[in-house]
């Protein structure tokens, strides 16, 4: 292939990639926050204490934590055809994507919110501050830092997955790396892949530790 027909086929792909990685973490952002705010309300000694509903709820979220990802990638084409209309292609990729990310970005957001000093919490409830008052000043507030970490994190391990999603076509950098740079044996777009997916990731990693460093004041 001529270099210029490779550059056209590295920018589509870097950007199917992008496309991939953000709206898939912008649904698990979306979603695994409050179901990781609902773990921690609903868990021992929480501000919404429900044993049941939190049992029943981490089950879940474990259940889709321990399917490796290739699995959950076929397992979910029935799902993706019917809400995409397709399994193939980018968009279709974000589907099971994004059921990966939920729960995994749910348990960092967990841990987060779990780190709040409890004294914080006992003293809006001595003035009188509600559940609702409780997650809005101090637990969201006081966890952002860790949110912002945990979310930097989660969108590094979807990079990987969107690349890894290109063995079923999904599109994307992992998809040009397994059909010209393996099937095709074009060493040089397997490099050119490897090292995208590396500054991509570092740059992802430095503008997460920044945004952080701003957030947390401690």
């Amino acid at each position: 292939m001529t270099t210029d027909i490779i550059l056209r086929l590295l920018w589509r792909s870097f950007w199917e990639t992008i496309w991939m990685t953000g709206a898939s973490g912008l649904i698990s952002l979306i979603i695994g926050l409050p179901l990781g705010l609902a773990l921690v309300v609903t868990g021992r000694d929480g501000i919404a204490e429900q044993l049941t509903a939190n049992r029943a709820l981490a089950a879940l979220v474990n259940g889709f934590r321990a399917v490796p990802f290739l699995i959950l990638l076929i397992a979910m084409i029935p799902l993706t055809r019917l809400i995409v209309g397709t399994a193939l292609g980018t968009t279709a990729a974000i589907v099971p994507l994004t059921i990966a990310a939920i729960p995994y970005y749910a348990r960092i957001a967990e841990v987060s919110l779990r780190e709040v000093d409890r004294g914080l919490i006992d003293a809006v409830r001595a003035m009188g501050g509600n559940r609702w008052t409780i997650i809005r000043e101090v637990l969201v507030p006081e966890a952002l830092p860790g949110i912002v970490a945990g979310f930097t994190v989660t969108l590094v391990t979807l990079i990987g997955a969107s690349a890894m999603a290109g063995t079923i076509g999904g599109g994307g950098l992992g998809d040009l790396a397994i059909r010209y740079g393996y099937q095709r044996f074009e060493t040089g777009v397997m490099i050119a892949v490897v090292l995208i997916l590396i500054i991509l990731v570092c740059g992802l990693q430095w503008l997460g530790d920044r945004l952080v460093a701003k957030l947390d004041h401690r």
